[in-house]
């Protein structure tokens, strides 16, 4: 079964929208782990868009589960990590114009910088992930870099229109296959939702699923902690739609 990681940026970005107080991502930390989170998941972007430092660091005073901090792999970035100690560090491409993250890293045009970096975190007792496209070149690149683990991208998919979603999923399907045969443990995220989680969560070798817009959405309708329960019910008993195992 796989575990859930809630991403809380998007409860940021509503504070930073009016650049006040609240609603501060720190307690709200505490009522995603009472609904059932299994890891509470921050993104300190290089231009601090929605998490601030200031946040990490309480973060991880706080957080009982698990804190997966992504972050570029920048020099500035690499320092934080280094004194936070997060449990984990998931590295992702990042662009300023972008509204949110777009794709997954290409880690062979820039192996060596990650493997160093990868080399760094790890020997710090941080295990790093590599968040990249469901690629069998990007998934041996991501092997070289000596990380431990990789979250697959999974925006194709829930971007894919219905007819194309089973495509979407088979690539994600084949992909975990490969990277566990690769000897690297895959996590998976990005616009999965209520309506198209379950077929990722039944994905076999699948660890956790890192998941926050649609969480945030839900909770404003339900509140947070009831928003993480129902996520975690479709993540422990997902339905295997026999529509995905049909290719027109």
């Amino acid at each position: 079964m796989a575990s859930l990681g809630v991403n809380i940026d998007h409860i940021a970005n509503v504070r930073q929208a009016r650049r006040t107080v609240e609603p501060d991502p720190v307690p709200m930390a505490l009522l995603a782990e009472l609904g059932g989170a299994d890891g509470i998941t921050v993104h300190l972007r290089e231009d601090r868009r929605h998490i601030q430092d200031r946040d990490v660091e309480l973060l991880r005073q706080t957080v009982r589960s698990r804190l997966n901090l992504e972050m570029a792999s920048t020099a500035e970035m690499e320092a934080i990590a280094l004194r936070i100690k997060p449990d984990m560090v998931t590295l992702v491409p990042e662009r300023r114009e972008e509204v949110t993250t777009e794709g997954g890293l290409n880690v062979s045009a820039q192996l060596e910088a990650l493997s160093s970096m990868v080399g760094t975190l790890q020997a710090a007792s941080i295990p790093v992930s590599l968040f990249v496209d469901p690629d069998p070149e990007q998934l041996k690149a991501s092997q070289a870099t000596g990380a431990r683990w990789v979250e697959l991208h999974t925006g194709a998919y829930a971007e894919a229109r219905w007819d194309r979603q089973a495509v979407e999923l088979a690539r994600l399907t084949q992909a975990t296959a490969h990277a566990r045969a690769l000897g690297l443990r895959v996590n998976a995220g990005h616009g999965l939702t209520y309506q198209n989680v379950e077929p990722i969560a039944a994905i076999e070798g699948m660890e956790e699923l890192n998941i926050g817009h649609t969480i945030v959405t839900r909770a404003l309708a339900v509140g947070l902690q009831n928003a993480v329960s129902e996520m975690r019910r479709l993540i422990e008993n997902p339905r295997r739609d026999p529509l995905f195992g049909r290719l027109n």
